[in-house]
């Protein structure tokens, strides 16, 4: 059984395309050639990779979404392979596509990439940003082999290096009663409103964290951004909890945000690197991963100690 580099790249760009037609323009080539050798790699594998839909392009088929995965990491190795003999001696060469949540994205990866870039730069990095349930999806799709996120929800298929904890810390406006205690416990503030950070899986951790308290917080406002909730917090809007808060107390809007750890010993977050399983990394993702590691090791670039926020009286 052999299937050319290009049948694998007629499958994966029809499978972004969801559609033949689609697929033979990106890649101008006709298109009895693409579903020829669609139809040619079913019949050797005696798998339906797509379901054709009349008039509506394909989908994947359960077999082909497993399928597509492997097909992206052999067109990624084929890619390092190409770079690599071209280079020999040198540096690390490769494309690679990172995935991060979104908040630990904001917070780490500026730092991060441009330290990557100086230690590695014959390695292009593109960041794919999302919420953890979307994080999972490119991961298990193929579109990204490794993420920065957190450990919770995760699949079978899918492991975590931890690489940091991060402890929830309470976000007030710098004008609030509370602002300059060392600590606040939650049930100080269970008559106050709470403005929650509103993203799958992210939602379930902060009300397990209430739960943990024993408090029933009085949801005033939802939202996925993060910033958003900041303004909101340091007009005076209401409360909220974060893990991986800025380096800054001031506002995207020029308010000012007061960070108080929480008395109650909660459960903390982990910033995790995390991959599929069944997949070894290549060696330029394999690069990142390690330059990560680094990164949140004792002494490195994002140490434990060095992610704690600023204190208000400091700012």
């Amino acid at each position: 059984m052999k299937f050319s580099l290009r049948a694998l790249r007629y499958l994966v760009e029809t499978a972004d395309a969801g559609s033949v037609t689609e697929a033979a323009k990106r890649l101008n080539v006709s298109q009895p050639s693409i579903s020829a050798a669609l139809s040619q790699m079913e019949a050797e594998l005696g798998i339906q990779i797509f379901v054709r839909h009349l008039a509506k392009g394909v989908t994947l088929s359960p077999a082909g979404r497993r399928l597509i995965n492997d097909a992206r990491l052999l067109l990624k190795h084929a890619h390092d392979f190409a770079q690599g003999a071209q280079s020999l001696g040198s540096t690390l060469h490769g494309e690679i596509v990172v995935g991060s949540f979104l908040t630990l994205a904001t917070r780490f990866m500026p730092g991060l990439l441009s330290s990557f870039r100086k230690s590695q730069p014959g390695i292009s990095v593109t960041l794919e940003e999302g919420n953890q349930q979307e994080i999972i999806d490119a991961l298990v799709a193929g579109r990204t082999e490794l993420a920065l996120s957190y450990s919770f929800a995760l699949p079978e298929e899918i492991i975590g290096e931890k690489l940091c904890e991060l402890p929830p810390y309470i976000l007030l406006s710098e004008a609030h009663p509370l602002a300059s205690r060392a600590f606040i416990s939650l049930s100080e503030l269970r008559d106050e409103p709470f403005i929650l950070l509103d993203l799958p899986h992210s939602r379930d951790y902060f009300f397990g964290l209430f739960a943990a308290a024993g408090v029933e917080p009085r949801v005033a406002f939802r939202s996925g951004s993060f910033e958003l909730i900041r303004g909101l917090v340091g007009h005076g809007q209401g409360y909220s909890i974060h893990n991986a808060v800025p380096r800054t107390n001031i506002g995207y809007d020029g308010s000012r945000i007061a960070v108080v750890p929480i008395m109650e010993k909660l459960p903390p977050t982990y910033v995790t690197a995390l991959r599929l399983k069944r997949h070894a990394l290549r060696p330029a993702v394999q690069a990142f991963a390690e330059f990560a590691r680094e990164a949140f090791s004792l002494g490195g670039q994002f140490e434990p100690g060095s992610i704690a926020p600023t204190r208000v009286d400091a700012a």
